[in-house]
C-alpha cells in the first residue's frame, strides 16, 4: 500500500525514545515533508527503522548522538541513520549485513544478540525493491546506514504497472491461510521479542 515514510519513521523514533533517554543519547531527525510516499508494508518498513535505530543506540556511548534524515534523491527516498558511536572496522564493513556475523564474536563481548538485525534490514529492504548500505570512517568514529526505497510511481500514467515481486506476493497471499498456526519466537533481547510478538500478532 502507499506508505508515508514520515509517519513510519516518527513511530519508530517514539518506540526507541525510552532507550535513548536511559543512555542520555541525543536523538534527532530531519524529515523532508515533500519526500512523497513509497509502496510497501508499513509494519515491515517500521521494523527496518526500528532495527537500525536500536542498533545505533546499542553501539553509541552514553551522551552520544543518533540522527535520522529522510530526503528525496532522484527517484528514490533515502533514510539515513547516523551515529557517533563505536563505528565499524574497514575489514568488517563488507560483512555487516551477513547473518550471524559480528565484529566482536567473543563470549565476553559487551553487546548480546545473534547478529541478525542488519541481515533482516537488508532482506526487508530488498523485498521492497530498495537497497541498504553502510559507511564508517573506522572504529570509534561513528557509522551511517542508508536505506534507499523507490518512490511510488505515477499510477495515472500506467495503472496496470506493478513491481513483479508485489504481484507474486499478492497471488501467494490469496491462498495462504495461517488460522490456528502457533509460532515460537526465540530471542535473547526483550525488545526484539516484544517487536516480533507485535508483528506476528498483527
Amino acid at each position: 500500500q502507499r506508505v508515508d515514510l514520515i509517519s513510519v519513521i516518527n513511530s519508530a523514533i517514539e518506540s526507541v525514545k525510552p532507550t535513548a533517554k536511559a543512555k542520555q543519547i541525543h536523538l534527532t531527525s530531519v524529515l523532508d515533508p515533500l519526500a512523497g510516499p513509497v509502496s510497501g508494508d508499513p509494519a515491515r518498513l517500521q521494523q527496518i527503522l526500528w532495527n537500525l535505530l536500536t542498533n545505533a543506540l546499542k553501539f553509541t556511548q552514553k551522551e552520544g548522538r543518533v540522527h535520522v534524515v529522510l530526503e528525496r534523491v532522484n527517484s528514490q527516498l533515502e533514510i539515513s541513520v547516523h551515529d557517533n558511536g563505536r563505528g565499524i572496522a574497514p575489514d568488517f564493513l563488507p560483512y555487516v549485513f551477513h547473518r550471524f556475523r559480528q565484529a566482536d564474536a567473543s563470549t565476553t563481548r559487551e553487546q548480546r544478540g545473534l547478529g541478525l538485525g542488519l541481515a533482516i534490514v537488508k532482506n526487508l529492504t530488498e523485498l521492497h525493491g530498495g537497497s541498504v548500505s553502510a559507511k564508517s570512517p573506522g572504529p570509534n568514529k561513528g557509522s551511517t546506514f542508508i536505506v534507499a526505497l523507490p518512490m511510488v510511481m505515477n499510477v495515472e500514467a500506467d495503472p496496470n504497472r506493478r513491481h513483479p515481486r508485489m504481484v507474486s506476493q499478492e497471488l501467494f497471499a490469496e491462498t495462504l491461510h495461517l488460522d490456528g498456526v502457533r509460532v515460537l519466537a526465540v530471542d535473547d533481547e526483550a525488545d526484539a521479542r516484544h517487536l516480533i510478538k507485535r508483528i506476528l500478532s498483527g
